[in-house]
């Protein structure tokens, strides 16, 4: 493996880690879903993201909350469009 792609693999991992916490903070504002399904978090450009809340039961899923928000370098949401609403 080149450095090159060792790099490119770390920022993958880093980018990785940084959606996931962004995905913990959506939950812990909005609350836990019944029948979640999964996060989405879609990195966008620089600080930007789609972040969208799938539920859904028996193979079906629908995306039930869906949010443009910025996040900084740690995954603190610093806005979002709309409003995070504790919800559950």
């Amino acid at each position: 493996m080149t450095s090159q792609q060792r790099e490119r693999e770390a920022e993958l991992h880093a980018r990785e880690r940084l959606q996931a916490l962004i995905a913990a903070a959506v939950l812990r504002a909005l609350g836990r879903p019944d029948a979640l399904r999964a996060v989405q978090v879609r990195w966008l450009w620089d600080d930007h993201y789609r972040v969208n809340v799938l539920t859904g039961e028996d193979g079906a899923a629908a995306i039930t909350h869906s949010y443009f928000l910025t996040a900084d370098g740690a995954g603190v949401i610093l806005e979002s469009s709309p409003a995070i609403v504790r919800t559950y």
